[in-house]
């Protein structure tokens, strides 16, 4: 059962909570919260950016949609990140599709507000830089995973990255949305699913898939996971609070 918040939890994302009280008493009075359902569109290709967002326990895909219709993820947001004041620096114009894929809540402030206190607030712009080197590391190495990795090692990396950004192990994750995102046909993804329900790493419901064994899950996903989390972890410590291998802390 997820946790319900308000959309007026603003210090449920990560970047919100780990400011400094006077730059967030600057932020907190253009702040307003949304619910976004599954499915919502933050932004289109091309489309101008006019709000930044900061999750709370949405998950957003960033995909690239292709002329004939096909679609590739390129990265993952949750409740460590802030979406589309990066791209938003000098064109304000949106790289790609910003879809929900998991539904809740979320902060959000006017693009020019964020621009605003970006250029006065010296440890709010250090805080977003920090988070810039670690997204920039994740779209490095979700790009090369989708390139070289099996569909299994995927899916055990969305789900773990899913599970890292939710407060609860039943993850609302069908298999139709892992193989759009992940890039594959939904019955290849079925196989995998199958597969690791046999394992015992998952139980699968309807429309919805249960962690049972993270560590298991952990040795069958790919490098990039670990790669990613160690990422994050150091540029922005604590972002992430749920089991990590001990040999992949270091």
């Amino acid at each position: 059962m997820r946790q319900e918040r308000t959309a007026t939890d603003h210090r449920t994302n990560c970047l919100l909570a780990a400011l400094e009280p006077e730059d967030f008493a600057y932020l907190e009075p253009h702040l307003e919260g949304v619910i976004l359902p599954r499915g919502t569109i933050l932004y289109e290709t091309g489309e101008t950016i006019r709000y930044t967002y900061f999750p709370h326990d949405i998950i957003v895909s960033l995909v690239d949609v292709m002329e004939d219709g096909g679609s590739a993820e390129m990265t993952v947001f949750g409740c460590e990140a802030v979406i589309g004041f990066i791209s938003a620096v000098v064109t304000r114009e949106s790289v790609g599709r910003y879809i929900v894929q998991v539904p809740g809540t979320a902060s959000r402030i006017a693009t020019d507000k964020m621009h605003e206190a970006i250029s006065t607030r010296p440890k709010l712009r250090r805080l977003i830089l920090h988070y810039t080197e670690a997204l920039i590391a994740q779209l490095v190495h979700t790009v090369a995973c989708n390139a070289v990795h099996s569909v299994e090692a995927r899916c055990c990396r969305w789900i773990l990255s899913s599970h890292d950004r939710l407060d609860e192990d039943t993850l609302p994750l069908t298999h139709e949305f892992l193989a759009e995102v992940i890039g594959v046909q939904r019955s290849t993804v079925s196989t995998v699913m199958g597969a690791l329900h046999k394992r015992g790493l998952i139980q699968q419901g309807r429309g919805d898939i249960t962690v049972t064994d993270r560590t298991g899950l952990e040795g069958a996903a790919c490098e990039c996971y670990g790669k990613i989390r160690r990422r994050f972890e150091r540029l922005l410590p604590h972002t992430f609070t749920k089991g990590f291998p001990e040999s992949e802390q270091s």
